[in-house]
């Protein structure tokens, strides 16, 4: 029988120890930090919540007013009949909120990124996808939260939303989420300093929400400009907003799904690669900090 070897029982526990930090279990532990992190940050900024409700609502309860009478939808889907413009603009000021809060949560991870928390986490055993997964999913879970906030209130507006929309639109909501996040997260690694970021945003943000079906049919669009259809049709708000829109009224637009998906595994990969410190964006600057080598 071999004598015990000396140091063997604690070198075991430390590779289980090690081990246990990596696994599935760490791996949920180190979600659930982030996340709860995200959220607690969201709870106690009570303004942020607020402001983020502001922009839609003023564009509901104002614009939609005075555009109540000139800017009726005619039938088509998923509206089974005429509809007033205050119905048509609910689920695009609810994906707006959620795209405005994804680049937030985005202009939060420069600033994470450079003196934060998230500096010591990229330099984690962990893996990038799965901080960077966990950063996204905490700002999914506020957006959402401030989406059915402001559906809440534009209740009492008369949207005519069916009540199992509200529930059947969760995965809409979770889906054009993950979509805008993701952008914002590839957005984040290409900016160093957040005076640059802001500039970024507003050619990001407005484009995108205006030239989408957010405010208007692209019906309409296409009688006054066959280009800027096109470009609508290619702008993956528009299909957010649509695959939300849809799910409202108990509908499944699978053309809306597909590009929402497709477009966030694509924007997600490269936000994967581009924080790599071997290959991405973030090589060429020497670390998360942006130090160089």
């Amino acid at each position: 029988m071999n004598p015990p070897i000396e140091g063997a029982p604690a070198r075991a526990q430390g590779a289980v120890a090690h081990q246990g930090r990596l696994d599935a279990v760490g791996y949920l532990i180190c979600l659930g930090g982030i996340v709860r992190r995200e959220l607690l940050r969201f709870f106690n900024q009570k303004e942020r919540f607020f402001s983020a409700l502001v922009r839609p609502l003023v564009w509901l309860f104002i614009f939609a007013a005075g555009f109540r009478n000139t800017l009726g939808v005619s039938i088509e889907p998923p509206y089974q009949t005429y509809v007033l413009y205050e119905v048509y603009v609910v689920p695009g000021l609810a994906v707006m909120i959620q795209l405005f809060n994804g680049m937030q949560s985005s202009l939060s991870m420069v600033y994470d990124r450079e003196v934060g928390s998230m500096k010591v986490l990229l330099t984690s055993p962990y893996p990038r996808w799965l901080l960077l997964l966990a950063k996204l999913i905490a700002g999914v879970t506020v957006s959402v939260v401030q989406a059915y906030a402001f559906l809440a209130i534009a209740w009492f507006w008369e949207t005519d939303i069916p009540t199992i929309g509200y529930l059947a639109a969760l995965p809409a909501f979770v889906a054009a989420g993950l979509m805008l996040g993701s952008i914002g997260l590839l957005l984040s690694s290409m900016v160093r300093q957040l005076e640059n970021f802001a500039s970024v945003m507003n050619f990001v943000i407005f484009p995108m929400f205006f030239a989408s079906s957010a405010l208007y049919p692209l019906w309409r669009i296409r009688e006054s400009s066959e280009t800027l259809y096109w470009i609508c049709e290619c702008n993956p708000f528009t299909h957010a907003v649509q695959l939300v829109r849809f799910a409202l009224y108990g509908q499944f637009e699978p053309i809306a799904c597909a590009v929402v998906i497709g477009t966030t595994l694509a924007f997600f990969t490269l936000a994967v690669i581009a924080y790599d410190p071997g290959r991405g964006i973030m090589a060429r600057r020497g670390g998360p900090a942006g130090d160089n080598a």
